[in-house]
């Protein structure tokens, strides 16, 4: 009888079904500090495309490509750059304790960095923060109306404050460069950040909630735009909870 019970269990082992399920993703944010008039920069874009595809070391890869602006005066004004980013990378060098801003450096949840096309470091830090516990973000679209978009955000009780940020992507950009370190070629970028503004404050022990609206440009291919709502911890921008939604479709 012991072997007829001993297959009969390795036969309702295997049956469909009956294998556990898959533990979901985690959220990554990588950010990438990036120009169009730096020729080290294209593999970087490259990377992080790549990154944010296969969903590197079980991570859910999100990715932010924001172009610096103290590129824009050596040959080729970057379309995408503002100051805004640099701004932001230049806090990052102070967090971070990174001896001058550079390009390409990508930021992994708010409190690592590497350089952007050096994919073993990259990998290996994505791997490192998917482990790190995450606050829940819900994130849906309520409404949609021509140009306008309204978002529904949640957020799950922190023991920590943060600012919340939302970020608004856009995929499947690119330029032909005429000038400049890049001059002839055609950059393709990942998800190239088109705004980036704090929603509000989530204080330790509460939850939070949020209606914000997004205005789609003009210019901006609505089918490619995305938003994502991050948690910064106030005073060190570490990356507690994420969460991203295509807003266009």
């Amino acid at each position: 009888m012991r072997p007829i019970l001993l297959l009969l269990f390795l036969f309702r082992a295997a049956t469909p079904g009956a294998e556990s399920t898959a533990p979901p993703r985690a959220p990554v944010v990588v950010e990438l500090f990036t120009s169009e008039g730096c020729s080290s920069c294209p593999p970087a874009d490259r990377l992080l495309a790549t990154l944010e595809r296969t969903h590197a070391n079980s991570a859910d890869v999100i990715a932010l490509e924001e172009h610096v602006d103290y590129w824009d005066h050596l040959g080729w004004r970057d379309p995408f750059s503002s100051p805004e980013f640099t701004a932001r990378q230049q806090r990052y060098t102070e967090l971070l304790r990174v001896p001058s801003p550079y390009t390409p450096q990508m930021v992994i949840d708010g409190h690592q960095e590497c350089v952007g096309n050096d994919a073993g470091c990259v990998r290996a830090e994505i791997g490192r923060a998917s482990q790190d516990p995450k606050i829940e973000v819900k994130l849906q679209v309520k409404e949609r109306s021509n140009d306008k978009v309204l978002l529904s955000v949640q957020v799950a009780a922190a023991r920590r404050p943060a600012e919340i940020v939302l970020a608004i992507t856009e995929t499947g950009l690119s330029s032909d460069v005429q000038h400049g370190e890049n001059a002839g070629h055609n950059l393709a970028h990942a998800a190239v950040v088109r705004s980036l503004a704090s929603i509000g404050k989530l204080k330790a022990g509460e939850t939070f909630s949020a209606e914000p609206a997004i205005q789609i440009a003009r210019e901006w291919n609505r089918e490619n735009v995305r938003a994502v709502v991050f948690l910064a911890e106030r005073g060190s921008d570490r990356v507690l909870g994420a969460a991203e939604i295509p807003v266009g479709r």
